[in-house]
């Protein structure tokens, strides 16, 4: 049986192969944070222009 260590030897690049995980993770979470942001932030526009009485051009 193998042990955990044996199991995940990354070589002599572990430490690369580390922080290229973690930036990668770090980039994705800040991708998914923006998204969620500038969604938050359209809604919010949308609903004042509705309260405006602005309508969008489809829904006539």
């Amino acid at each position: 049986m193998m042990d955990f260590n044996s199991a995940i030897d990354l070589g002599p690049h572990a430490n690369f192969i580390i922080a290229a995980y973690i930036g990668v993770l770090i980039v994705v979470f800040g991708l998914i944070l923006s998204t969620m942001l500038n969604a938050k932030k359209q809604k919010n526009r949308l609903a004042d222009l509705d309260a405006k009485g602005i309508r969008r051009r489809s829904d006539k």
